[in-house]
């Protein structure tokens, strides 16, 4: 086997599997990550649009990788990005870069009461901290409460993402730690959804299912009254 070998084939095999598990699941707001935006691993096809057109969604999407960095030069990464579907028009997006790592791309999708934040921090443990504080700017920024959901790459488990919760005053919506990754095996916390207080977590599961190495967040909120 060649290191980084999986990251070089196709992926549009399973693409139709995915679309009718996104549609049993019926989501309202979907979070994307690492979709490809017409490499030929897609067959030239951007899958975020390609899924929301199925589905009748809205998409908003975005390489992850800032314009003038060396990973946004180089052919088939160029076209990995993260990407929100969305059953409602989506007017409210907006696109941010952390100074510092490879994947930067901070996707801020604001609805009517609550404000999502799409991320995929970084690989290195002292990057990811500075990723975070940046991350802690955005959600106090924010009007509406908020919502920080994605890959955080959190190798050395929740603890890593304590003292950010602790400063911005956000909840983890997996409060058991579940773990996320691989998906065939899952004994890491990789990926969080994490809420504002004014948000109700009503339920929160992962679909026992394998079209990615990581398994997907499904989570029901409301805000309280």
């Amino acid at each position: 086997m060649f290191p980084w070998s999986g990251y070089l084939r196709r992926t549009s095999g399973n693409l139709r599997s995915i679309i009718e598990f996104i549609r049993s699941v019926n989501p309202d707001v979907m979070g994307l990550i690492e979709v490809d935006d017409g490499s030929y691993r897609s067959s030239r096809q951007n899958q975020a649009e390609q899924i929301a057109r199925e589905l009748g969604h809205y998409h908003t999407y975005r390489c992850k990788y800032a314009e003038r960095s060396f990973a946004h030069r180089v052919p088939v990464v160029n076209k990995q990005g993260n990407a929100f579907l969305s059953r409602d028009s989506i007017s409210g997006e907006r696109f941010h870069y952390f100074t510092a790592g490879a994947k930067r791309l901070v996707i801020e999708l604001e609805l009517e009461d609550v404000t999502v934040f799409l991320v995929h921090l970084a690989l290195s443990f002292r990057i990811r901290h500075h990723q975070l504080e940046e991350l802690y700017g955005l959600v106090k920024e924010s009007r509406k409460p908020a919502v920080v959901a994605g890959d955080f790459n959190a190798f050395w488990g929740d603890r890593e993402v304590n003292l950010f919760m602790a400063a911005s005053g956000l909840i983890s919506a997996n409060p058991s730690g579940t773990p996320s990754f691989p998906s065939w095996t899952p004994t890491r916390q990789l990926d969080f959804i994490l809420h504002s207080p004014d948000v109700e977590s009503q339920r929160f599961w992962m679909p026992a299912v394998t079209y990615s190495d990581h398994l997907p967040l499904v989570w029901d909120f409301q805000l309280r009254a």
